[in-house]
């Protein structure tokens, strides 16, 4: 049986289960020990040498890497597709995957380090969430655009467009309570989360964003230690947060990318 490193917070974890449960691929789930502070080792390690989920193994091939993981996904079990069938449409597709991965989600994540760990509180931490809110607004403006008229992003059925959005817009609808910025792209959301391979990894997200503990005191103590890394990094410096990275840096609460070894 497949296995994959997750967790059930992580818009790109969230993708990868969406595809295997769009092409009926069973798989064991497993959460890596030393995740939330940097310590994380062994066999995830192995299988993702910068320690990031999600991981997937296949009968001891090891893959990581949203994009790739879903890429392989595809050339493995190709039925059912979930690129579209013209070059054209597959590029049109992985753009969208591209701006949901690099530009929508370090707004989620961002605003998660403000409102739930509160790296930033007061005047800076209002100037920080909105921000992101700012951003988000723009982004589904973005969207509602590249939908148009199709019924699903792919075009005439679901596939890896929508994937790609789905976990980044439900973050953002039913953790922040970020309403959804047109009708059109409300109604594909609804037909979205209806579908059997989309539902309960949404409602995983929602219930495990729920019963999140006190994550600035963990913050506090030293036991979250957050990768800022890429497109969160340039969010955390865009949104005015450059006080919250160089605390963080000094006290020991964030990190970088691990060197694979």
């Amino acid at each position: 049986m497949l296995k994959l490193y997750e967790h059930p917070l992580s818009a790109y974890v969230m993708k990868v289960k969406i595809a295997l449960n769009e092409k009926g691929l069973a798989f064991e789930a497993a959460i890596p020990e030393g995740l939330a502070n940097g310590t994380a080792g062994g066999a995830f390690v192995a299988a993702s040498p910068r320690a990031e989920i999600p991981a997937l193994v296949d009968d001891g091939f090891e893959v990581f890497d949203s994009t790739i993981i879903l890429e392989y996904l595809e050339d493995k079990w190709p039925a059912p597709a979930l690129l579209p069938a013209t070059p054209a449409e597959r590029a049109r597709v992985r753009m969208i995957e591209d701006v949901m991965d690099t530009h929508y989600e370090p707004n989620n994540w961002g605003t998660m380090e403000v409102i739930r760990a509160r790296r930033a509180t007061g005047t800076l931490g209002d100037q920080m969430v909105a921000y992101g809110r700012q951003r988000v607004d723009q982004l589904q403006q973005w969207l509602d655009g590249q939908l148009g008229d199709r019924q699903w992003f792919n075009g005439d059925g679901f596939g890896w467009g929508d994937l790609s959005v789905v976990p980044v817009v439900a973050r953002s609808l039913l953790a922040y309570g970020y309403p959804i910025a047109t009708p059109r792209l409300a109604a594909w959301f609804d037909r979205a989360r209806a579908r059997p391979s989309v539902s309960p990894v949404v409602d995983q997200m929602k219930a495990a964003y729920d019963a999140l503990p006190d994550l600035s005191q963990l913050v506090a103590d030293g036991r979250i230690v957050r990768q800022y890394r890429d497109h969160r990094l340039e969010w955390m410096l865009a949104s005015g947060g450059l006080a919250v990275v160089q605390d963080g840096m000094a006290r020991g609460t964030i990190r970088f990318s691990r060197v694979p070894e």
